[in-house]
């Protein structure tokens, strides 16, 4: 196993993941909001970058499989270097919401194909360092949404933000994703990564690639159950701020506080679910973990304290990491190494597709039934999937945790 670079590329996902968050929340909503931007189109503008990860993961990691991770990785670094340098010529909503549309090709192309670089180097440890390498992105993302809010506080806060103080938070974006590009391109220069030999034309490997990927029903049962995870934990990451201070009578502190719980305790357990996911087996992980988020989730309507609100959002984001830690890597297992890429891909975009739905669904029926029915039929979607899993998985022909 190579470890370092492994931990290379941990490195450079951290400075991307930084940059990507520094420049979506909550800049990117108050940068709308100044344009004019009302509440619908506000969402539009976060959720835009996702809608391009949809489309387009699954054929960037076929891509990496046919030309190289090299390549492609480094193509994706360069969307989190250059495309910040955009949101300095926006001066209106629609500009906006193209510059996103462009940028959500950074994760887009980079994360699965980096995602795949970590399961062809990782050998049997796939579960402990396609973990560890998440766990850092997600700290990434903690490091940058705090640190933009700061920064527009620092410039002159929501009421006074002009285009200056935007066009500031939009060069320290640029900064960072410049030397997320310059770190990789020194690691990628000395390291040899899967190439993905052709056979054929490439247009005939990709096609195949994507043909046996998306065709074999183990690898779409495992990416859906992070799918519908995702589906679960969008849904909270949008209404449980409102539910805790409209419903419970917490502080807009403690609500933060609440979300702030859930992922560091994904982001810490991950790794060490991963690792014991290596040696046990991935089925029963995942099982667990879906049971692990939907209990908490069903229960949270009835809660009114910030106590058990917070202990209910630990439990979740323990569901979380037991989920996230296996999942990607039994997709792998499932997988011939020369479509790693392609398997990421389809893993990529099923989360993708989990993560838009999640406050889309949570939203249409919060509107309709209220907290309680809301959170209940999303908690029995979860338990639901669990025997689509074990019937999709049963006599899957690979040893769990084995490369």
């Amino acid at each position: 196993m190579n470890t370092h670079l492994i931990t290379a590329l941990c490195s450079v996902g951290f400075l991307a993941r930084f940059s990507y968050a520094l420049a979506r929340n909550p800049v990117l909503p108050l940068f709308a909001l100044y344009l004019g931007a009302g509440p619908e189109a506000i969402g539009l503008a976060v959720g835009i970058s996702t809608v391009t990860g949809i489309f387009f993961k699954m054929p960037a990691g076929a891509i990496s499989d046919i030309i190289g991770r090299r390549r492609t990785m480094l193509a994706g670094l360069c969307f989190f270097a250059f495309v910040p340098f955009l949101y300095f010529f926006i001066s209106s909503y629609e500009a906006l919401v193209a510059v996103r549309f462009l940028h959500g090709f950074a994760t887009a192309i980079y994360g699965p194909v980096a995602m795949a670089v970590v399961a062809d180097v990782a050998g049997a440890r796939k579960g402990e360092m396609l973990s560890w390498f998440s766990s850092v992105a997600i700290l990434g993302t903690l490091a940058g949404a705090p640190v933009g809010g700061l920064l527009v506080s620092l410039l002159g806060g929501v009421q006074g933000a002009t285009a200056t103080t935007f066009h500031a938070v939009y060069g320290i974006v640029a900064v960072t994703g410049l030397a997320a590009l310059l770190l990789g391109v020194k690691i990628l220069l000395k390291e040899e990564t899967a190439a993905g030999a052709v056979q054929g034309s490439r247009w005939e490997r990709f096609v195949s690639g994507i043909r046996e990927v998306s065709g074999d029903r183990r690898v779409v049962a495992a990416s859906a159950m992070e799918g519908v995870q995702n589906m679960s934990m969008g849904a909270l990451e949008a209404f449980l701020p409102v539910y805790a201070v409209t419903v419970a009578g917490l502080s807009a502190f403690e609500a933060g506080l609440l979300w702030a719980g859930q992922v560091v305790t994904t982001m810490l357990a991950k790794p060490l679910m991963g690792r014991f996911s290596d040696g046990h087996g991935r089925n029963g992980l995942i099982v667990a973990g879906l049971l692990c988020c939907a209990v908490p989730f069903a229960l949270i309507p009835l809660l009114r304290d910030f106590t058990s609100l917070f202990l209910a959002c630990l439990v979740f984001g323990l569901g979380e990491a037991l989920v996230t830690s296996s999942s990607a890597a039994l997709v792998a297992d499932l997988c011939k190494a020369r479509n790693y890429g392609t398997a990421m891909g389809v893993f990529g975009t099923i989360f993708d597709i989990g993560h838009a739905s999640g406050p889309i669904l949570g939203g249409v029926l919060v509107g309709l039934l209220g907290y309680g029915w809301a959170f209940g039929i999303m908690s029995l979607v979860l338990v639901a999937s669990i025997p689509f899993f074990i019937a999709a998985m049963r006599g899957n022909g690979v040893q769990e945790g084995q490369a």
